[in-house]
């Protein structure tokens, strides 16, 4: 017991090194929320605390990052990027119109560097040539679309 009170702060380092080597194979973050824990406990060691006060604050260090900082690094790193395929990544992306496009008579705008027929997204609108539009729906080969309004100067 006295050698443990005397390397207190080595056997605090060895036992975050284990504890955060064994995490790289279990990858649930627990280990390192424990090995966090030894860490206060080294750091309380090498200011000279007692051995039941470093127990105590590497415990609550470890317990505080479970509850604390594991749920919200696990939601980080289980989550990635939103990522649109084909043509749902079209979908919000402004167009120009390049022909009348109605719903009687389907029209072509310029999406993406290419030529797509399109249709107004409500049936009562006529959209002139060279007007914006926004794509928000994509039906087979068909974009709908509605225009963008325009600010007046």
């Amino acid at each position: 017991m006295d050698w443990l009170r005397d390397h207190a702060w080595e056997t605090w380092l060895a036992l975050t090194i284990i504890l955060g080597v064994a995490e790289l194979f279990s990858m649930d973050l627990i280990l390192l929320m424990l090995a966090a824990g030894a860490a206060v406990g080294m750091i309380s060691a090498l200011l000279g605390a007692p051995l039941v006060l470093q127990v105590i604050l590497a415990a609550i260090a470890a317990i505080g990052s479970l509850a604390v900082v594991r749920p919200s690094a696990l939601k980080r790193l289980h989550s990635g990027p939103e990522l649109s395929l084909g043509h749902g990544k079209l979908i919000g992306e402004h167009a120009v119109a390049l022909t009348q496009i109605s719903d009687q008579q389907p029209g072509r705008i310029k999406l993406d560097g290419e030529e797509w027929t399109a249709k107004p997204y409500d049936e009562t609108l006529v959209i002139a040539p060279g007007d914006p539009v926004e794509v928000l729906q994509i039906k087979g080969a068909t974009a709908m679309v509605h225009p963008v309004p325009r600010l007046e100067s």
